[in-house]
């Protein structure tokens, strides 16, 4: 049986590597048009900006030491060659890169790359400007998350451009100046376009391939395309979200990985083993900060127009009273009624990565809200809290639901704003940190129709009596 794979980077090496070990008699031929296979390319960031310093740590295998292990033909000549059954592994077309020593760099895109590109340069000494054309970074999480990022970059000196996009460059002596829409300007030594990928699609389409809805390699349960024996993986497919059931492109490497070793396994014992869909999880170190994100946001399921609830809480990495914790805030989105996981977001310094792992879990198990009451972890005070993060957002979730804790938005908030009264009941030292602009307490209490009787004020919090129908007492609340 002779194999003949094209790309050699994650689908197309991991699935090298298994039909070698799922069928040791076989030729297996890998065609990669790069110089490199089975490369590390997520770890390049982290190449540019110093934090790897030796870029063969990149390389997990050369052409040659693969061919040697697996005794795999992996070639980068160009000629004609036939096979049994064939696996398109092209990945997707990157955006254009240029680079040289500079001082000033300017990041379009905010995606992950684009900020985990822009932390690199940062960390080399470059400052750095990034320009997003959607309101906020990082596109796949909800803008409420979105926003404590947005922080923290113009914290660490980041000049955030959002809602802009580039018009045009233009070539001084001194470097490049960017204009944007706005009227703009941004000099640079260098521009970096992290503006996304696109499916490599080429090959597909001229073998008369079948392209899906979202210009994807269609593909069925078992990886295989409309042409028999010919199979499809990682970035260059389309498949159904497990959630939504709708067809969409995932760029990320793990489920690569998996499809890999799953097509390989149906190319050699014949279509045996579903691909179950990816939903979608992702994380990236933006500075000093983790975000992470699995299943749908909250704008996509709106758009889809699925019903959908979420609640936010606030939670520290690990018990308070261990030295070192730090806050972590969890987003989850899930069915209103049923409690179904739909999705979830975090935000935080340490422990991101585990709480969205174990929801990623839950989500592709059809688990809910819950389900996270129930969770059981490894608990010591360095580590975690005797309730972990991830039930306290399973606790808050299921008072949502059940009608015991009613919840309102902050858009909510902003839209009905002239008819809410906000109390802030936390002690001194919380409201020390920060808090919602207050206003004339006597303007709030006309505006909700009652009377503001009596206002004592003492170290910086107050007793507020109210009457409407029945004289109310509001005590000790800090506005």
């Amino acid at each position: 049986m002779r194999y003949v794979i094209i790309g050699g980077v994650a689908g197309g090496a991991t699935a090298a590597a298994r039909l070698r070990r799922a069928d040791e008699l076989a030729e297996i031929i890998l065609l990669e048009k790069g110089p490199h296979i089975s490369y590390a390319n997520c770890g390049l960031p982290y190449y540019i900006g110093g934090v790897i310093v030796d870029r063969a740590k990149l390389l997990l295998q050369t052409p040659e030491s693969f061919g040697k292990r697996f005794r795999i033909d992996a070639s980068g000549e160009e000629y004609t060659e036939s096979y049994d059954k064939l696996l398109l592994s092209p990945g997707a077309n990157p955006a254009y890169i240029a680079e040289k020593q500079v001082k000033r760099a300017v990041v379009v895109g905010a995606g992950f790359i684009g900020l985990e590109m822009a932390e690199s340069l940062h960390r080399a000494g470059v400052a750095i400007s990034v320009v997003e054309m959607g309101n906020q970074v990082m596109a796949p999480i909800d803008f409420s998350m979105a926003a404590y990022i947005h922080q923290h970059l113009t914290q660490k000196g980041v000049s955030l451009y959002l809602e802009e996009s580039v018009t045009h460059f233009h070539r001084t002596e001194s470097g490049l100046i960017v204009f944007l829409k706005s009227g703009n300007a941004i000099p640079a030594d260098m521009v970096l376009l992290s503006i996304g990928v696109r499916p490599s699609t080429e090959l597909a389409q001229q073998a008369g391939l079948r392209l899906g809805e979202t210009g994807g390699i269609w593909v069925d349960e078992h990886l295989e395309t409309s042409q028999k024996d010919i199979y499809a993986v990682g970035d260059a497919i389309e498949y159904p979200h497990p959630l939504t059931k709708k067809p969409w492109l995932n760029y990320l490497a793990n489920p690569a990985n998996r499809q890999g070793r799953i097509v390989a396994d149906n190319m050699v014992f014949g279509n045996t083993v579903s691909y179950e869909g990816a939903i979608g999880t992702s994380i990236a170190k933006v500075f000093d900060m983790t975000v992470a994100s699995t299943g749908l946001a909250a704008k996509r399921l709106k758009q889809l127009g699925m019903e959908y609830q979420s609640s936010v809480t606030h939670s520290s990495s690990h018990a308070g009273y261990y030295p070192g914790a730090l806050p972590l805030t969890l987003k989850l989105i899930y069915h209103p009624t049923t409690g179904k996981l739909y999705g979830a977001q975090c935000v935080g310094y340490e422990g991101v990565d585990k709480r969205i792992d174990q929801i990623a879990g839950l989500i592709k198990h059809g688990g809910t809200v819950y389900n996270l009451k129930e969770t059981e972890h490894s608990y010591a005070p360095p580590y975690s809290s005797a309730k972990d993060p991830i039930a306290i957002g399973g606790y808050v979730a299921c008072n949502i639901i059940g009608g015991a804790m009613p919840a309102i938005s902050w858009r909510e908030l902003v839209e009905e704003q002239e008819k809410v009264m906000i109390i802030d009941v936390r002690t001194v030292e919380e409201y020390s940190f920060s808090s919602i602009p207050a206003r004339d307490a006597a303007a709030w209490c006309d505006a909700t129709g009652n009377q503001l009787i009596e206002k004592h004020e003492e170290k910086g919090r107050y007793t507020i009596i109210l009457e409407k129908v029945a004289p109310t007492v509001i005590s000790n609340s800090t506005l």
